[in-house]
């Protein structure tokens, strides 16, 4: 008989989301001692199979969607880690995607675009869409702001996210009719890439523009699906190799005799890969909108506040009160926000050294991009480089 441990991974593999979080788990068993994985193609909300019943192994990681699987699992007494957090089992520990951080990040993003109106667009009966809605509405309206929020009914009761999904592209006249009552110009989040295309074919087909109209982001970074898109969709990238990763090393610890965390584990998202549908800068200040595009356009050159000042013929002490009272932060911050979003994609897309990457996002010190970069990402340049690339790459 095998001295391998056996493990019961119940992760649907039918979504990038899914085979993330697989990816994850099998870097783990990789990096340590191997563990015979049961495991068989299934979607998410699928019913517990039936040889769970009278399995017998050591540990199990899943998706726990429905309370069947919960009570399935409850009763076979193995160390189990919950990949959902929908169904909680006394003792079993939860570990997903931030989906605070992730509708904040998403906010701060088209806060940064000088918008004064913001919009979500998600699916009614989906439970992280809900979440997302509800963080990003809080958080805007921690800001000063308001949100419209549009979630079409499923036409059936407990549908499956699948089912939900292709209903929603039947609506098309009802959300065209949503989207043209917004006020323009509008700061759309989509609950994830999918809803973001189905809306940006709604707008096209209706004629409203994206981004001058509708600045659009969504959630998962499908890089396929977002770049389908017209125009290429921005977009939240998520970190499910860590939450695969994670879940391995927290059910082998448990394993071993360690007692479960009391409290979930989240994982934040690794960072916004900007596309076109959010380049646009749109705010009825004037002097505002030419600074914020000048920060753009020469933030990773080492520019000043003098910088801004002298080109926009602006005085210091109302470039920062404008800067306040339209979005909340100071020129210095902006600065640093578009300087930090280029260390990402650099870090993200290049094998470039620190001192290189430093020097294209305009930094004169390489310790000030990384202090800067761990204040603003909890993370060190080396960390979120290694991160990324496992999460997008994990046979690396």
């Amino acid at each position: 008989m095998s001295s391998r441990r056996k493990i019961a991974v119940l992760v649907e593999s039918s979504r990038g989301y899914g085979r993330g979080l697989l990816h994850g788990l099998a870097t783990y068993v990789r990096e340590h001692e191997p563990w015979i994985i049961h495991n068989h193609e299934r979607r998410l909300y699928d019913d517990a199979p039936e040889w769970l019943k009278h399995w017998r192994g050591d540990g199990i990681i899943a998706r726990i969607a429905s309370p069947q699987l919960a009570r399935q699992i409850a009763r076979l007494h193995v160390p189990t880690v919950d990949l959902l957090g929908l169904h909680p089992i006394q003792g079993v520990p939860i570990i997903i995607t931030d989906h605070q951080a992730v509708s904040r990040l998403a906010a701060d993003h088209l806060l940064s675009c000088g918008l004064s109106h913001f919009a979500f667009c998600g699916f009614a009966g989906i439970h992280f869409s809900k979440k997302r809605s509800q963080y990003y509405g809080d958080y805007l309206a921690s800001q000063g702001r308001s949100v419209s929020v549009y979630t079409d009914l499923p036409r059936r009761r407990k549908a499956k996210v699948s089912m939900i999904e292709g209903e929603s592209n039947l609506r098309a006249e009802e959300l065209a009719a949503w989207l043209k009552s917004l006020p323009k110009p509008v700061g759309l989040m989509a609950a994830t890439d999918n809803r973001g295309h189905q809306v940006l074919n709604v707008c096209s087909e209706y004629g409203i523009v994206v981004p001058d109209e509708i600045a659009m982001i969504g959630v998962d970074n499908d890089e396929m699906l977002c770049e389908l898109c017209d125009p290429p969709l921005s977009s939240v990238a998520l970190n499910p190799w860590k939450v695969g990763y994670e879940a391995a090393a927290l059910l082998d610890k448990m394993m071993r005799g360690a007692a479960p965390p009391s409290q979930r584990t989240l994982i934040p998202p690794l960072g916004i890969v900007v596309r076109r549908s959010t380049d646009v800068v749109t705010i009825p200040d004037a002097d505002l909108a030419a600074a914020l595009r000048l920060i753009r356009q020469r933030a990773c050159q080492g520019m000043e506040i003098e910088d801004i000042v002298q080109t926009v013929k602006i005085s210091r002490s109302t470039l920062k009160r404008r800067f306040a009272a339209f979005l909340r932060r100071s020129p210095q911050d902006e600065i640093h926000r578009v300087q930090i979003e280029r260390v990402m994609q650099l870090l993200s897309t290049t094998k470039l050294p620190l001192l290189k990457i430093a020097e294209q996002a305009g930094f004169r010190h390489v310790e000030t991009m990384c202090k800067l970069f761990k204040r603003r990402t909890g993370l060190t340049p080396g960390h979120y480089r290694q991160t990324w690339s496992e999460a997008v790459d994990p046979d690396h």
